[in-house]
């Protein structure tokens, strides 16, 4: 049977940004429902990197159930999660999982939590898909698909100063006194002010909301930045990375104040 022949080679190529926004969004959606179930059952927590990285019954089973549908509807893309699925592609695209973004906040009642996920072709991000179960929320969106919140296309992100900004971090104490809190201490010397709300897709849906406005965090991966960098770049707002203190830094939020941070860090 030749390429051309095969069903499901045709179905790629007929496929659009928007179906895969659709499928990011049922994936995500249910995802999140499911987690959200299962803790309501009650869940136990186990450690992973530290008393705050945490894994629970709910995070694997969130992945899997995205990793099984994902397997039937993108036979031919890879898939890279968090909790440890990876598979290579054929397509080159690849479907990058984050279960439960926020497990901390997710294990101790908070409500600062949510199912992600993002699409790469290659090096390029086409789009992130964040589910936030307590306000039932869908954000989709991406840099040439602008970014909605249940379906409502969000307004254009404003500009403004580093000095006017509220900044976002998830940076833990024992990293305040050595050349990365220096690095850090440079930024937070321009901002506004500062939260650390413990969920990084979250803090980027609510800067493409403009309820915060940038945020800045090392050591970032993919699964933590791609989904919440691809809603931000759907409303016109700037990601960028940048090195300093001998590691990778994730800045994203409204051009002027990430190219400030990224100066900050960079000085």
């Amino acid at each position: 049977m030749s390429a051309s022949a095969d069903p499901r080679a045709d179905a790629v190529e007929e496929r659009t940004l928007a179906d895969d926004a659709r499928l990011a969004g049922e994936l995500v959606r249910d995802a999140g429902r499911l987690a959200l179930r299962m803790r309501a059952g009650g869940i136990e927590a186990d450690t992973k990197t530290s008393i705050s990285d945490v894994v629970t019954e709910a995070d694997h089973a969130a992945e899997a159930l995205i990793v099984e549908r994902l397997a039937r509807a993108r036979p031919r893309d890879g898939v890279l999660g968090e909790e440890g699925s990876a598979q290579d592609g054929a397509s080159g695209r690849t479907w990058v999982i984050d279960p439960v973004d926020g497990t901390y906040n997710f294990v101790s009642g908070l409500t600062w939590w949510c199912s992600a996920l993002a699409l790469t072709d290659g090096d390029e991000l086409l789009l992130g898909a964040v589910y936030h179960p307590h306000d039932d929320a869908l954000y989709v969106g991406g840099p040439g698909l602008p970014t909605t919140r249940n379906g409502v296309p969000l307004p254009k992100i404003e500009d403004r100063p580093l000095g006017e900004s509220c900044l976002t971090t998830y940076l833990h104490p024992p990293f305040y006194g050595d050349q990365v809190g220096q690095a850090f201490g440079r930024v937070v010397a321009g901002v506004a002010t500062l939260r650390m709300l413990g969920s990084g897709s979250m803090d980027l849906c609510a800067i493409a909301q403009g309820q915060l406005h940038v945020a800045c965090q090392h050591s970032v991966p993919p699964w933590d930045r791609l989904p919440g960098a691809a809603l931000v770049l759907g409303v016109g707002g700037a990601h960028r990375r940048t090195t300093a203190a001998g590691k990778e830094w994730s800045v994203t939020g409204v051009p002027s104040a990430v190219d400030a941070v990224c100066a900050a860090l960079e000085s």
